[in-house]
């Protein structure tokens, strides 16, 4: 009796272990589907109805900095490109960069970063700031050790757009306001030459979305799909568009 005792409670030690160690080797990430829609003009404050034919996905606070701002971002593709729309709460427009390609990070901003094949240690990052500047890159990440570089014939129908908005002030460097919006479109031809390139019905590419603001330091960061490592270049925990 005493011996069968002792085996059950070693069997239901080893299964709680094997719960906690699945549990904690879990890779469960947020998937979103992408509605797919006939191309439309960017207006810069979401005015167009077809953005009614997807929700806002709200963006978590992460890592330390003070700004809890509510955040929330929706997205769309077309056989072209993917568009994104950012409604960001806030008090200041924590930006004086004017040149396309700068170092906006270092400043109010949204990001995106698209990851189509995971053969590829090889994403597409785009950001976006207030004042309509934006810095589109190749990111190759190998092991860690990573670096961005500009598109080439950056023009046509491989050119980005952006468009901004601001409530309750003006649209100025460093302008007090309620809110600002941001309305982009990256086309699939300035993606040549990654594999999973132009998205098919069911087609799957990890990604990520953030924003980072600056009225106060530490600057505060938010993310769509939760990053392990201090950085928005931990690649391997983005998320999962899935394209309708």
């Amino acid at each position: 009796m005493k011996l069968a005792q002792c085996l059950l409670c070693v069997l239901s030690v080893c299964l709680i272990c094997g719960e906690t160690r699945g549990s904690e080797n879990s890779d469960i990430k947020p998937v979103l589907t992408i509605t797919k829609v006939d191309d439309f003009e960017i207006t810069g404050n979401g005015s167009s109805s077809v953005w009614e034919k997807t929700n806002w996905q709200s963006l978590a606070r992460i890592w330390e900095g003070k700004s809890t701002y509510p955040t929330k971002v929706k997205v769309l593709y077309s056989n072209t490109g993917i568009y994104f729309l950012f409604d960001c709460e806030d008090k200041q427009l924590t930006c004086t960069m004017t040149k396309d390609f700068d170092d906006i990070f270092k400043e109010d901003v949204v990001e995106v970063f698209l990851w189509p094949d995971e053969k590829q240690d090889l994403y597409f990052e785009y950001e976006a700031s207030p004042l309509e500047v934006q810095l589109p890159i190749l990111v190759p990440n190998h092991n860690g050790k990573f670096f961005g570089w500009r598109p080439w014939r950056f023009e046509g129908d491989r050119l980005t757009k952006v468009k901004t908005s601001v409530r309750g002030g003006k649209k100025k460097k460093m302008a007090k306001v309620t809110g600002w919006t941001a309305e982009f479109f990256i086309p699939f031809k300035l993606m040549t030459g990654m594999d999973n390139v132009p998205p098919a019905s069911g087609t799957k590419w990890r990604a990520n979305i953030y924003r980072i603001d600056y009225d106060n330091l530490p600057q505060s960061h938010w993310v769509w799909s939760t990053v392990t490592k201090q950085t928005f270049h931990d690649f391997h925990n983005f998320g999962v568009f899935k394209f309708e």
